[in-house]
């Protein structure tokens, strides 16, 4: 496959860039420009050089993924559902429900995404709804995927998603009833010193919730018992969804007891970032007095901070001197070598084209000398998490772990990171459940086939996921 000269690659990429800022068709709007300029202020915050390659397009990718997400309160269900309103006939002559008049309609497994309104990270939603069609009339499959679309893109929470969602069709199509269930995926907010010696930060809040209308309108109607065994039919699992009595406590990780006690931490620098995200609110049509947004820009803000530009190095420093036993296996003959392996170290960090999460795991291989014990699995988890919780790129991520596990061990390290991006799944292309892996070989591992495949041979064949 030939090669682009440089020129001709340039002009490519500017084309691109240019392409890219009218995709959405928010790049210079007034309310884009502010949001951009409220990003600037809270990189500075992280103590960023808003100048820097990696950065310099980040205010507008940030302000066109935060204005695609809310795209939902400037849209009606109205004009989606006018249109696509069918007359369909139900059983002539006979006794029973089918077609137009009382046959179930169920679709399962949408996939949507919504900004958590508590601290504007996205949350994951699979999503299932049906209806009960009544006057023979049916609507469109499709719209009823549009419509829970229109309420998933605005700030939200589970419960309240459920009832808009459910509400909005009743109102829209005017069956017997609408029933919507929803599973949703947040992620844990990192608590930063046991994150820094300790593996198991990584989870996830999950919560199922209901909402119904007309013959759904009670938890205990027979209609629900179809619903739930038309969801049971498709594999999916209903026996842990709750109602709005379950939802009293906010669900969002940024409210528990540790990161509410943090908020009291911030300090003056801090306090122009949070105007910032109270800027951004009000960019997107939102009131940041609303009561369930009084506290989102200070939650928001801690969340940033955990990725600050800041000196960690002491901390680094302080694991890898306790480790004085670590030798350097390079100096060893090759026979009396063996690799090993430290597999499914978890990681967090912050995607710094779009300020978005990205997480997973990271596996680390290199030689070991016979005789001598493995470097402690303590220490390469804090190098994970040194080079982690940064603003970063997966591409830097991998090549920063490989390049300091390498001084350490003499130069023959493997680092493999596979990694899933909010920012692939929740925003443009929304390809929900893909997955990017990335490879750094050093020393040894560079040049010899053999010692990688036995290593990429050692790694588990499940995909990183945030729904397990």
């Amino acid at each position: 496959m030939g090669a682009l000269d440089e020129g001709h690659c340039n002009v490519e990429l500017e084309n691109e860039v240019k392409l890219g800022s009218l995709e959405l068709g928010f790049g210079g709007e007034p309310e884009t420009l502010a949001i951009e300029e409220s990003v600037k202020v809270l990189l500075q915050g992280l103590g960023e050089d808003i100048h820097r390659e990696g950065l310099r397009k980040t205010p507008l990718r940030v302000a066109k993924a935060f204005r695609e997400g809310t795209k939902g309160y400037k849209q009606k269900v109205r004009d989606i559902v006018q249109g696509a309103l069918f007359l369909e006939a139900g059983l002539d002559n006979a006794v029973g429900h089918s077609g137009g008049t009382g046959g179930l309609v169920i679709v399962r497994d949408l996939d949507l995404f919504s900004y958590c309104e508590s601290c504007l990270l996205p949350f994951h939603i699979k999503c299932h709804v049906g209806y009960v069609p009544s006057r023979q009339r049916v609507v469109g499959l499709s719209k009823l995927s549009r419509v829970a679309d229109v309420f998933a893109k605005r700030l939200q929470e589970p419960q309240r998603l459920a009832e808009e969602i459910c509400s909005a069709l009743h109102h829209g199509i005017k069956p017997a009833g609408v029933a919507v269930v929803l599973r949703c995926l947040h992620i844990q907010f990192p608590v930063m010193e046991p994150l820094f010696l300790d593996s198991n930060h990584q989870g996830w809040v999950k919560t199922f919730v209901y909402a119904g209308s007309g013959v759904f309108d009670k938890k205990n109607a027979d209609a629900w018992g179809d619903f739930f065994s038309l969801l049971k039919f498709g594999g999916i699992s209903v026996d842990n969804f709750h109602g709005k009595d379950s939802m009293e406590h906010c669900w969002c990780p940024s409210r528990a007891s540790s990161c509410a006690k943090a908020s009291s931490e911030l300090g003056p620098r801090e306090a122009g970032m949070v105007a910032a995200v109270a800027s951004i609110l009000k960019s997107l049509g939102e009131d940041p007095q609303r009561k369930e947004l009084l506290g989102t820009p200070d939650r928001f803000v801690r969340w940033l901070m955990n990725f600050q530009s800041m000196n960690l190095e002491m901390k680094l420093n302080g694991v890898i001197c306790s480790q004085r036993d670590i030798k350097h296996y390079g100096e060893i003959s090759h026979n009396k070598e063996q690799i090993h392996s430290e597999l499914n170290l978890s990681f967090l960090s912050q995607c710094e084209h779009h300020l978005l999460p990205f997480y997973g795991v990271v596996h680390i291989g290199y030689f070991c000398a016979e005789g001598f014990n493995p470097v402690a699995k303590s220490l390469l988890q804090s190098v994970v998490d040194f080079y982690g919780f940064k603003l970063q790129v997966q591409e830097r991520l991998t090549r920063q772990i490989a390049e300091t596990i390498s001084s350490l061990l003499g130069g023959d390290v493997m680092v493999v990171v596979e990694a899933n991006h909010t920012c692939m799944i929740s925003r443009g292309i929304e390809k929900l459940g893909s997955s990017t892996a990335t490879i750094a070989v050093l020393g040894r591992f560079s040049t010899d086939p053999t010692a990688r495949s036995m290593f990429l041979q050692c790694i588990p064949n499940t995909a990183t996921s945030g729904d397990s």
